[in-house]
């Protein structure tokens, strides 16, 4: 996935639209429900695509990167 600065910086500070977390940003979901969403498959399009993300994020211990992003 190549992703521009600006689709990243949009991505880490998205909220979760829908469930549990609704309403937090994506950058600060826990990474246990991630695990669920990898192993069950991410929603289709976009979110899908963000959570994702994400979750190679989480699942390589790179949030200290990312979170500066955070607005």
């Amino acid at each position: 996935m190549n992703l521009s600065n600006e689709q990243i910086i949009a991505t880490v500070n998205m909220k979760m639209p829908f469930g549990k977390y609704a309403g937090r940003k994506l950058l600060h979901l826990p990474e246990p429900y991630l695990v669920w969403f990898h192993s069950k498959g991410f929603p289709e399009g976009k979110i899908g695509e963000q959570l994702a993300f994400i979750y190679e994020i989480k699942l390589n211990g790179l949030e200290s990167i990312f979170e500066p992003m955070i607005k």
